[in-house]
């Protein structure tokens, strides 16, 4: 390997979810957050969950909401 391009390696980095520490991976950063892990994952967990962080469901819902389809005709 070539000296200074690399960025440094953290053998240790730990993964939080939800405040908690949930598992130790090798990393280019000291400590990842992240939203879903496969511990919280529908496919893993064989629950059903759902994970709407941006609000997108309820912009969707207000959008195409009452007579929006209803205006649009297509011959």
């Amino acid at each position: 390997m070539k000296d200074k391009i690399h960025p440094k390696y953290y053998p240790e980095c730990k993964v939080f979810f939800r405040g908690e520490v949930v598992m130790t991976v090798g990393a280019t950063v000291p400590e990842m957050h992240v939203e879903v892990w496969s511990g919280s994952h529908p496919f893993f967990t064989g629950q059903k969950s759902f994970v709407d962080t941006a609000g997108r469901v309820e912009r969707f819902q207000r959008k195409f909401a009452g007579d929006y389809f209803k205006g649009s005709k297509k011959k």
